[in-house]
């Protein structure tokens, strides 16, 4: 080999160095753990989605709306190996994912329909004043995308692991990108963790003085979860995910009783503007869980007698029947019977008049819708109302299904 050649060979190992050096200086490079939840993959660009939240946070308080299109639309810091970029609108206008959102609202993509709407300044935001349309675009990116896009892997991981893909590149992997969107990077270079549903959980945590509960037990089933995921534990993994959402009831359910406390305030002020806007995020807090709760708030109720019933299903409410001399063949002692009977609970109410008995009707999502009108941009609200004390009251039935009590909830400080 001649001294040219050699020369030549060095020359050519420098360049590739440099250029190797220039490379990695451009990427982004994240250590492999956010808040005290180790990953089992590399989901670094996922994690850096965080950062397109809190530059449009920034920029919706400023109401550039220009900007904030352009990084919901096309994305900044999450770019992939082929130079495209991970968006925000492309999570939110995404169809057939694995939350409950699109199938409760009866459209593909309905998180983008409501920060496209804020961000434009159209349908239910037409009219609408900056501060109004920058809560809804805040609150509506950080809480509603983020958390349906966690929900989202976290269910899309139990159908890996169903279909027996477990590792790190198939369930665990998943499983990662819901912390990820959940939390995101803590990293000193790329701290983007305060624009996530995990900061608005430890902001409801001192409102209401439960301090660090949720997120603590947020990251406990995470981690759980991943664990389930490597010992192929399919139960824990399902228990995993159902503690997270249950995690997640309780932070939005928080912001909704504060903003409705904030709106009764407000009101009794006579400050318009600052009920808008309270108003405003209410609105956009309620909906992360409304298409997981509403359901729970449904009630059988009689319209003669006004009163409702302690029937839990459609069924039972719809199985009253008015019988007259009515003997029983499993009633050994062959007793006529005169009232009201329910064919699903085998309930009898001696006495209660045709007229009632065929009074109780079945309303779905009844307390549900209860709160949505409540929060809707359109009612300039009661000042006689105790809003706090109505969306606790309506919805506890959603907190007696999961479990929730009053501790966990907490007080509003």
């Amino acid at each position: 080999m001649t001294k040219k050649t050699i020369t030549m060979l060095i020359t050519l190992l420098l360049c590739t160095s440099v250029l190797a050096g220039c490379t990695s200086d451009d990427e982004i490079e994240l250590d492999g753990e956010d808040g005290g939840y180790e990953y089992a993959s590399n989901v670094d660009n996922h994690r850096m989605l965080m950062g397109d939240v809190c530059d449009i946070k920034d920029l919706s308080g400023a109401y550039d709306w220009d900007e904030v299109s352009d990084i919901y639309e096309n994305g900044k810091y999450a770019e992939k190996s082929d130079g495209s970029f991970r968006t925000l609108e492309g999570f939110a206008s995404a169809s057939g994912k694995n939350h409950a959102y699109d199938a409760f609202y009866g459209a593909d993509g309905s998180w983008d329909d409501f920060v496209s709407a804020a961000i434009d300044g159209t349908g239910a935001f037409a009219g609408e004043s900056d501060t109004v349309r920058d809560q809804a675009v805040e609150k509506g990116i950080q809480n509603g995308v983020m958390t349906a896009y966690a929900i989202h892997e976290l269910n899309a991981a139990i159908i890996k692991a169903e279909a027996g893909n477990w590792g790190p590149d198939d369930a665990q992997h998943a499983w990662d990108e819901g912390w990820a969107f959940y939390h995101g990077p803590d990293d000193s270079d790329h701290d983007y963790d305060g624009c996530g549903p995990f900061a608005t959980a430890a902001k409801r945590g001192g409102n209401f003085g439960t301090g660090d509960a949720t997120n603590i037990a947020t990251l406990a089933a995470m981690n759980a979860g991943l664990t389930a995921l490597e010992n192929e534990d399919m139960q824990g993994v399902i228990d995993a995910r159902d503690e997270v959402l249950r995690q997640i009831v309780i932070v939005y359910s928080q912001a909704s009783v504060r903003y409705a406390s904030k709106m009764t305030a407000d009101l009794a002020d006579g400050d318009t503007a600052d009920y808008d806007k309270h108003q405003a995020e209410g609105h956009a807090f309620y909906r992360v869980i409304e298409a997981y709760v509403a359901e729970y708030t449904s009630i059988c109720y009689n319209m003669v007698s006004h009163t409702v019933s302690s029937d839990n299903s459609q069924a039972s409410c719809e199985a009253y029947m008015y019988l007259e001399n009515y003997t029983s063949s499993n009633d050994p002692n062959g007793e006529e019977f005169t009232g009201c009977y329910n064919s699903v609970t085998h309930a009898q109410h001696e006495g209660m008049s045709e007229e009632e008995c065929e009074a109780f009707g079945w309303h779905a999502n009844y307390y549900s819708d209860m709160i949505v009108a409540m929060f809707d941009l359109s009612n300039d609200g009661d000042a006689s109302a105790d809003y706090e004390a109505d969306i606790r009251a309506w919805l506890q039935p959603a907190w007696d299904h999961y479990g929730i009590t009053a501790d966990d909830i907490g007080t509003l400080q």
